[in-house]
């Protein structure tokens, strides 16, 4: 329901913040991907394909790290919903854990919190595929489109 302006608007904060990761300061990146990311259809076969291109030409940048989770290992750590969670090179400055939720979103700073969502995502790096292998799952997932 949001108006063409409002869609525009996001639409460009998405492009500037994936244009950060290839600036010469870029932060680092370790996301980890269910599967259904890459398999869910939207858009149509060519914005799929398109899309998957992206990530394999993501995941071979030096600052960036990607993982899937695979259909096959069953149940996993996020199975609750996505979560991010934002380090900073200041010493003093806490982990932080952000929920993006439909008309808001959360900031999670206690240290029990922050733990928690820590250890999942440790859990969800030891089930996904391995980093190395992403550029080559996510070409098996191209031509199968």
């Amino acid at each position: 329901d949001a108006s063409d302006e409002e869609v525009e608007r996001r639409v460009q904060i998405r492009t500037t913040r994936q244009e950060r990761f290839t600036s010469p300061d870029a932060p680092t990146l370790w996301a980890v991907l269910d599967e259904a990311v890459v398999r869910r259809p939207l858009g149509g076969r060519e914005v799929m394909r398109d899309q998957i291109r992206h990530l394999i030409e993501v995941s071979e940048l030096p600052n960036v790290t990607l993982q899937i989770v695979p259909f096959g290992a069953g149940g996993h750590a996020a199975a609750g919903g996505p979560f991010t969670i934002l380090r900073f090179a200041e010493p003093g400055l806490s982990d932080v854990v952000y929920l993006e939720q439909l008309t808001s979103a959360l900031y999670l700073d206690k240290p029990t919190d922050v733990d928690t969502y820590m250890r999942a995502m440790n859990n969800l790096c030891i089930t996904a595929e391995r980093p190395d292998e992403t550029a080559r799952y996510l070409t098996r997932v191209l031509n199968e489109l």
